[in-house]
């Protein structure tokens, strides 16, 4: 289970548990801190409060371990070589996921700068499932996506929930957040989040 206790910094104050297998859909205005809080809940952003992961204090775990259990995904995820397989440690393990995802197979070699963004962001996906985190901080996965590619990306979602994965799923999509979501957490415009049911 992962705790997050009066998460403070710039605007936002939150608190709330997410159970293992459980999926939260987080939603609210652009600006209201949404990213802010999937960032700190990851560690990447500076923040007060308390994060535990099965009670585990997030500062017990040096951050690198933290963030292979507790992965963010950005919208716009980051590229850093020069062609598709070199993010990927292993990229015949990583195919399966690739052409689940509406890639094809011979991608691998395909320069970064030849993707688009859907093709960039399923792959951004596809990157953190092979981690095989605890706990997955979705902030939009599917903001770029066609309706089938999107369907795919929560197909494999619901997947990773079912064998036990939590995940909080940030989308400005309401029927998707009621697809995905188990829970509803609406964002204010102060960085205050309210439960709305499903």
């Amino acid at each position: 289970m992962l705790t997050v206790s009066v998460l403070k910094r710039l605007h936002i104050s939150v608190s709330f548990d997410l159970q293992d297998g459980e999926c939260v859909a987080l939603q609210g205005p652009s600006g209201a801190g949404k990213t802010l809080l999937l960032r700190s809940i990851a560690d990447l952003d500076p923040n007060d409060g308390t994060v535990k992961l099965d009670g585990t204090l997030r500062e017990a775990m040096p951050a690198p371990v933290w963030r292979k259990q507790v992965t963010y995904l950005a919208a716009e995820p980051g590229w850093w070589s020069d062609t598709v397989q070199e993010h990927f440690g292993e990229w015949d393990d990583a195919l399966p996921l690739v052409t689940r995802l509406g890639l094809p197979p011979g991608c691998g070699p395909w320069p970064i700068q030849r993707l688009s963004t859907g093709e960039r962001q399923r792959l951004g996906l596809a990157r953190a499932l092979m981690l095989r985190s605890r706990v997955l901080l979705l902030d939009e996965p599917t903001s770029a996506l066609d309706s089938a590619s999107a369907a795919a990306v929560e197909s494999l979602i619901a997947e990773r929930i079912s064998n036990g994965t939590s995940v909080v799923w940030s989308t400005h999509d309401d029927a998707q957040a009621r697809r995905v979501g188990s829970r509803i957490f609406v964002m204010s415009a102060d960085g205050r989040i309210e439960e709305n049911g499903p």
